[in-house]
């Protein structure tokens, strides 16, 4: 892989023998989303997507997380292209970022603007330093956020929130964010807390996190009485992995919290 690239895609294997991806936002010294982080972002998505680990990592190197959209992408675009933009980053950044079938962690260890704030929000876990900060500054170039922000952000802490933090731009510390439910945690050193927890989740239930997503995506989309309809088939599934057979086995015979899995 090219050193140049804006980002850095990397799989590590955890003490339990999980695999796991860490996709570093490194486009220095910014980490500003032009179309060259865009498109290196796109293609680790598609290659997460084509093989997926048992977990996911997404963090960036440099001071900040990133510094927002680089401006040029919008100059000039007309009605439909910009349009196009929107449907063309839903549907190669976020959309299969939310399906990868295991758990997501986003690590925020600074300034987190725009683009890498909206990607944050598509992701399962949102962990922060205390010094880290989250903005959706869209308004100063006349444009409301449009990769997932706002309304992902109104599930986490209410629709009067999201409209707060998007129409006034301002930029929100992350026990603030923490506060209002949009961040998990905080934690000092959140790079070693964001891999821990990376690694945790790895080690569990693989196919059983991946079907909590699914009941949750259905709760997003319809409701509880949607997310009731599909839980008898999603979770009923899981029967025939080794990992619940395995676990059951385990905790009949030695107690809980002693199994181990596989991801099969």
């Amino acid at each position: 892989m090219s050193d140049s690239k804006a980002t850095r895609l990397e799989r590590e294997v955890t003490d339990g023998g999980a695999e796991v991806a860490i996709l570093t936002f490194a486009n220095a010294p910014l980490n500003l989303f032009d179309q060259a982080l865009f498109d290196s972002l796109v293609g680790d998505i598609a290659e997460l997507a084509a093989r997926p680990p048992r977990a996911v990592l997404l963090r960036a190197e440099g001071k900040v997380v990133s510094g927002g959209v680089d401006v040029h992408v919008f100059d000039g675009l007309s009605v439909e292209q910009g349009a196009e933009l929107w449907r063309t980053l839903f549907a190669q950044i976020i959309h299969p970022l939310e399906a990868l079938p295991c758990p997501v962690v986003f690590a925020a260890h600074g300034l987190t603007l725009t683009a890498a704030f909206e990607i944050a929000l598509a992701c399962d876990i949102i962990l922060a330093a205390p010094k880290a900060k989250f903005g959706l500054v869209e308004t100063v170039v006349g444009l409301t956020p449009s990769m997932g922000g706002p309304q992902r952000l109104a599930e986490r802490a209410g629709s009067g929130r999201a409209r707060e933090f998007v129409m006034t731009g301002d930029l929100y510390d992350a026990a603030t964010m923490a506060d209002w439910g949009v961040v998990n945690a905080v934690h000092e050193d959140v790079d070693t807390a964001a891999r821990q927890l990376t690694h945790r989740l790895a080690q569990g239930p693989t196919r059983a996190h991946a079907a909590t997503k699914q009941i949750v995506a259905a709760w997003r989309s319809g409701g509880v009485a949607h997310a009731d309809s599909v839980t008898p088939q999603v979770s009923g599934v899981l029967f025939d992995t080794e990992d619940l057979r395995g676990a059951v086995r385990s905790f009949l015979e030695v107690g809980p919290g002693k199994a181990t899995y596989t991801g099969r």
